[in-house]
């Protein structure tokens, strides 16, 4: 069974982070909170580690591994450089939710970087994470803290829900502070490029490296730079349509859909925000809230908690609309929810 460690998540006591540190060492595997969402790390340098953290997670070897380090100096052992660009994002972002995407060093391993001549690594924020990488002195591998391709978890419950017995160790925070995945930048071709969005947004990003270029990733057979590109990824076990489009005209097509559904005997889960509880709950379905539309924070913050939820209603089908607030983290949630669906996206004219 895997152990859990209570901690404070803003004053973490020494032993609990001295345990998980050791055991990283021995290359157990160990799910800890960042500032993003729970990860579950191993030392990135010991291969046998690496194979087994992929094989828990029931990982495709396609799918690199972020690689987390305490400090910007602790990064340069495991690129062949540290670009002018790259420190200067460092600096302004670090320690913080950015990954930054670099030539890698013959010092990691290729199962780390799905056999690209790139690593991902970035400088957690969160004090629990922080703490671990300081202790431990390693460089640590840690992926969200879920089987592949489900919802990432924001809180120990739902490392347990999905790797208990698979992991050696659990340190619980309590949930996570963004809720949404760093975001990822490649910089080692001639054109930085943004491959995941998240809590540093594209605007953010361009005041420090003015020329970042936004990538539409779509999923393929080969190895890709970054985690986060497939076009299924962080995804409920029932199909989940999408609604984009003007609320209005969404939530008529969805009142709409939900009754033809339920008609045709289909138990169905509505993930809903604040404002359209009310509407929807009248169609019959089952509603799990996301929060109010107006505090995209709060909805990044709850999102992979609500996609499980909707779960525990073993729905036939479930449906939500997308969010269209203009926030920083709007562009990371619609790419989450996008490829929770799949791809299942009814847009709608505005």
């Amino acid at each position: 069974m895997t152990e859990v460690l209570r901690v404070d998540p803003d004053n973490p006591d020494p032993e609990s982070i001295a345990r998980a540190a050791e055991a990283l060492r021995r290359g157990e595997l160990v799910a800890f909170p960042t500032e993003t969402v729970y990860g579950v790390g191993v030392h990135a340098l010991d291969r046998a580690a690496v194979r087994r953290l992929f094989e828990a997670k029931q990982r495709p070897s396609t799918d690199p591994l972020i690689v987390h380090v305490a400090s910007i100096d602790a990064v340069t052992p495991l690129v062949d450089a540290m670009p002018p660009a790259a420190r200067a994002l460092a600096e302004r972002f670090w320690p913080g939710p950015l990954t930054i995407v670099l030539p890698k060093s013959d010092r990691v391993p290729d199962e780390v970087t799905a056999g690209l001549p790139t690593v991902a690594v970035r400088v957690p924020s969160h004090a629990v994470a922080h703490g671990i990488l300081e202790a431990a002195r390693i460089p640590i591998a840690a992926p969200s803290a879920n089987l592949f391709s489900r919802p990432s978890a924001t809180q120990a419950s739902h490392v347990l829900e999905d790797l208990n017995g698979r992991v050696d160790l659990i340190v619980d925070g309590g949930s996570t502070d963004v809720g949404v995945e760093s975001t990822v930048i490649d910089l080692s071709g001639s054109i930085p490029t943004l491959l995941r969005p998240g809590a540093i947004d594209l605007d953010a990003l361009r005041t420090v490296v003015p020329n970042v270029a936004r990538r539409d990733a779509s999923a393929v057979d080969a190895a890709m730079p970054s985690p986060g590109m497939l076009s299924k990824h962080y995804s409920p076990r029932a199909p989940l349509t999408m609604y984009d489009g003007e609320r209005a005209a969404a939530l008529a097509r969805m009142v709409h859909d939900i009754r033809a559904l339920i008609e045709r005997h289909q138990l169905i889960t509505v993930l809903v925000f604040a404002e359209d509880a009310a509407d929807l709950r009248r169609t019959g379905a089952r509603i799990v809230e996301l929060g109010s539309e107006r505090e995209p924070a709060d909805i990044a913050a709850r999102l992979y908690a609500a996609l499980r939820e909707c779960d525990h209603t073993a729905p036939d089908a479930i449906v939500a609309r997308m969010l269209t607030t203009p926030h920083p983290l709007t562009p990371a949630i619609r790419d989450r929810l996008r490829r929770a669906a799949a791809g299942r996206v009814v847009a709608l004219g505005t």
